[in-house]
């Protein structure tokens, strides 16, 4: 995980910690926004899931990383969601600190 939170982003999916091919094939279904085949959509995809909730509230860090593990879920991901999360939540707060809290969580390696 270490090394894909300091590297940079090739764009290839499987990069991410916790996907391989199946995850990435169930990541690419879908139509419009919710196709990702890339690791820039993906992250994309987290950052929206940031925004304002239904009331106009801001989405803290907990939720935020709620909504990615459940569309996740959504998406047919059963295995490694966790890890997908922290690894996508983390590479993203390196690049806009605060957008991920990591003293929420457990430390524990999944």
């Amino acid at each position: 995980m270490a090394d894909f939170i300091r590297g940079t982003v090739s764009g290839d999916v499987t990069e991410v910690p916790g996907i391989g091919p199946a995850a990435a094939k169930k990541l690419a279904c879908g139509e419009g926004d919710e196709k990702v085949t890339n690791t820039y959509q993906l992250i994309g995809k987290f950052l929206m899931l940031k925004g304002p909730d239904e009331d106009g509230n801001k989405v803290e860090s907990m939720e935020h990383c709620e909504k990615f593990w459940y569309w996740l879920q959504d998406k047919g991901i059963s295995a490694h969601r966790s890890a997908i999360v922290k690894a996508v939540a983390c590479k993203v707060n390196g690049l806009f600190p605060g957008v991920y809290d990591p003293d929420l969580y457990d430390d524990d390696d999944e």
